[in-house]
């Protein structure tokens, strides 16, 4: 059965942007990841090895945010990739990732990215 494993508000402390303050000072970030999987019957007897364990996903996400990085696309796309190569249930991932007060020259809660990978 297809379903999708959800983790929301994820929150790092991180250096990736365009400019040096940024890459030296770090920001607040904010990672949701959603991933469409293959739920496998095991899981609704209670077997955890019949699904995604969120766990595991955080800590894709963690090695990821942990790497500088200029763009969020380059991150967020890293996290996606990194979700499919390390389960053969994932059918495809759906990473936003948003910096807050981003430095603009304006007031901004928060820039994000949204990206989706789908195994072929």
């Amino acid at each position: 059965m297809k379903g999708t494993i959800i983790l929301e508000g994820l929150e790092f402390h991180a250096y990736h942007g365009v400019y040096p303050h940024e890459r030296s000072s770090g920001n607040k970030f904010e990672v949701d990841l959603a991933v469409q999987t293959e739920i496998q019957e095991t899981a609704f007897a209670d077997d955890l090895s019949g699904t995604l364990n969120y766990e595991d996903l955080y800590a894709l996400v963690k090695a990821e945010m942990e790497k500088p990085s200029k763009l969020l696309e380059r991150v967020a796309h890293a996290i996606a990739a990194s979700v499919l190569r390390a389960s053969s249930q994932a059918l495809a991932a759906e990473v936003k990732i948003s910096k807050f007060n981003p430095p603009i020259g304006g007031v901004c809660k928060k820039a994000s990215v949204v990206v989706t990978l789908r195994k072929p």
